[in-house]
């Protein structure tokens, strides 16, 4: 014999306010969301691994949340339960590793430097910066890390949009001109 899906019509028209069994842990959840979101996230290094993380620890508090005595103290609980859930997907994952005679080398993509030279460049050439006189400086850090256009970076600094195009052309020459960049780039 089967059991009917819908009891009745009047069942159905009843408003949808049902309560949570545990309301106290649905107000948790919402406000500690957030914070505990960024310390699965500093666990896996991934946004939707986090989340996923995270979404698993909440439900194993859930079922617990009977047993946990002082409700204080559940911050420490989840995070608890977030290392030994992840420590647990990371000795249950499978490793697709296998010996062999050669190391496979990816073949070089033009275009693509090594970022391990792509950093020495952006070090040498910051310091570079920071040698420049604070004047120049500021107007090379508005103009192209900060992106703002001569107009906007004249206003910034309250000076006039001629002297902010002859300040950047001299900086850029003392910065062509720069022994250390000089090395790193070639």
């Amino acid at each position: 014999m089967t059991t009917p899906v819908c009891t009745s019509a009047s069942d159905a028209a009843a408003p949808a306010t049902q309560t949570l069994p545990y309301a106290s842990f649905s107000s948790y959840m919402r406000a500690r969301q957030p914070v505990l979101l960024r310390t699965a996230r500093s666990l896996t290094g991934n946004p939707s691994d986090a989340e996923d993380l995270l979404q698993t620890a909440l439900a194993k508090t859930y079922v617990a949340w009977e047993r946990i005595e002082d409700h204080r103290a559940l911050d420490g609980y989840v995070r608890r339960a977030l290392v030994n859930t992840r420590t647990s997907q990371w000795r249950k994952r499978k490793v697709d590793e296998f010996a062999c005679d050669e190391l496979p080398e990816p073949d070089p993509v033009p275009g693509r430097d090594d970022p391990a030279e792509q950093q020495a460049l952006r070090d040498a050439m910051w310091r570079a910066v920071m040698r420049l006189p604070a004047r120049q400086r500021a107007m090379v850090v508005l103009r192209y890390y900060e992106d703002l256009s001569e107009a906007q970076t004249a206003e910034v600094l309250g000076v006039s949009v001629g002297t902010v195009k002859s300040a950047v052309s001299r900086a850029l020459g003392k910065l062509r001109e720069d022994a250390e960049l000089g090395l790193v780039r070639n």
